[in-house]
């Protein structure tokens, strides 16, 4: 390993990351916080690519001693990035650079869509696919009868092959003819509107909770991390329900936007 801060590996292009010795100068005369210093010029360091996604970073005690920064200061400097989404701790592991957190504005398309528009390469594994009885929460969003057939999605959605996102949806029975290689390639939402769906509204709420176990496993995030939620019900144009969602993402890899206006 490097004295310098991080370990000499290749890019995925094939260039050797350069020491962080050479990239990072603290000025203890300045008033800025000496750990915002540091953390200021590492993210710079992630964000123009010096650091790719899965370099990894030496651990914080030599780093400290390296910059002659107390351990108090350099473990408030990575966890101030590791809080940004750009920086992960993984047991056995260490410290690595991670890709930049997805920002999603609030609109009425699919996270599948968002990711290739984004050119961050979407991906989705199927866990489930059924035909199954609404239960009382179902039932309410899609406006059909407790115990009527519906459809119910279970998806894990990954971005440049990372898991982002767990999807559960449900869909009038008789809706859409879905199939795993449709799922696959294509977001729910394209789907629907190529079965001639017209979307026109959508109610949805965004909140946040703890990973269980399941989801944790399943997001690569340790368990209890935060997860972000989104419960949305989508309308046609004759405002008939057409889908209901329920899903999670991870707070650390992804954020929801939105414009506020005045009035």
């Amino acid at each position: 390993m490097s004295h310098t801060g991080v370990r000499r590996q290749k890019s995925p292009g094939g260039v050797h990351v350069e020491s962080l010795a050479q990239q990072i100068t603290i000025d203890r005369s300045s008033p800025v916080p000496l750990y915002f210093q540091f953390a200021q010029q590492l993210q710079h360091l992630i964000e123009s690519g010096v650091l790719p996604p899965g370099t990894r970073l030496s651990n914080e005690v030599a780093m400290a001693d390296q910059f002659g920064l107390s351990r108090p200061t350099m473990r408030q400097a990575m966890q101030h990035l590791v809080d940004k989404g750009l920086l992960a701790r993984k047991r056995g592991v260490g410290t690595q650079v991670v890709a930049n957190r997805i920002r999603r504005q609030l609109e009425f398309t699919s996270l599948y869509e968002d990711l290739a528009r984004d050119r961050r390469h979407p991906a989705t594994e199927l866990l489930s696919m059924a035909t199954v009885p609404a239960g009382p929460e179902v039932a309410a969003a899609l406006h059909v009868e407790e115990g009527a057939e519906v459809v119910a999605l279970e998806r894990l959605r990954l971005a440049d092959g990372e898991p982002i996102a767990l999807l559960h949806n449900h869909l009038p029975a008789g809706l859409v003819d879905l199939t795993p290689k449709a799922l696959a390639g294509a977001g729910l939402y394209q789907l629907l509107r190529r079965a001639g769906v017209v979307l026109s509204t959508a109610e949805q709420v965004i909140g946040a909770r703890r990973a269980t176990a399941a989801e944790a496993r399943l997001l690569d995030e340790s368990r209890g991390a935060t997860l972000l939620t989104m419960v949305r019900t989508a309308r046609d144009a004759t405002d008939r329900p057409v889908e209901y969602g329920s899903h999670v993402y991870r707070a650390s890899r992804y954020a929801f936007e939105m414009t506020v206006a005045a009035h």
